[in-house]
């Protein structure tokens, strides 16, 4: 199965666009305000409605209350929500959308990822649960246990070690932030087709 890709902390109309047109699967809207990828209503609004038909949009939330999520899922095109920070199944569920849940390797260990079963896809992240991503760390990608949901693997990827990363684990997608960045927020055109050309060379396409 080929794998996807989403371009994450779309703060940009141009940098959406561009990200669809090199290929990628989903566009990600960050929803935190303490993250310097985050945008407004009035913002993801606008780039939601920029990007082609078949490009998902995902809003990022790290430990919302539930009004914050309804208000930007009724105001914004949404086709995902993504929990980031410690939000049980039961929140995450109560929204009646197709829902992420990113959490983190601790030592290898998947002890509580049972409870995401009806998750879309588990994203594995170097900080999930403490930060919303971004940080550029790797983790050890031969440690990923079984998962009960598709893997989604995030944390420290870059055009230069994708390939590398989707050959070992073999994820359902991947999901890049800071790794096709000139700065926090903006996108680099190079490295977005870089980074979406190394995952069609694994998918064969290269």
């Amino acid at each position: 199965m080929r794998i996807r890709c989403k371009v994450c902390g779309i703060t940009r109309i141009e940098d959406a666009q561009a990200a669809a047109r090199f290929g990628a699967d989903a566009i990600g809207l960050v929803f935190v305000a303490r993250s310097s990828r985050s945008v407004t209503v009035d913002q993801a609004r606008a780039i939601s409605t920029s990007v082609p038909p078949f490009v998902n949009r995902v809003a990022l939330f790290m430990n919302p209350d539930a009004d914050q999520v309804r208000r930007v899922l009724e105001e914004v095109a949404i086709d995902q929500i993504q929990f980031h920070g410690s939000e049980t199944a039961d929140f995450c569920r109560q929204f009646g959308r197709p829902w992420i849940k990113a959490l983190a390797l601790n030592n290898g260990a998947s002890e509580g990822f049972d409870a995401y079963r009806d998750a879309d896809a588990i994203l594995l992240d170097t900080h999930a649960g403490q930060a919303m991503g971004g940080s550029g760390e790797t983790f050890d990608w031969s440690q990923i246990p079984p998962l009960p949901r598709p893997l989604i693997l995030a944390g420290g990827l870059t055009p230069d070690n994708v390939g590398e990363a989707c050959r070992l684990s073999r994820p359902a997608a991947v999901d890049v932030s800071s790794g096709v960045e000139c700065r926090p927020g903006i996108k680099s055109d190079s490295l977005m087709q870089r980074f979406i050309n190394s995952i069609d060379e694994v998918n064969g396409n290269g």
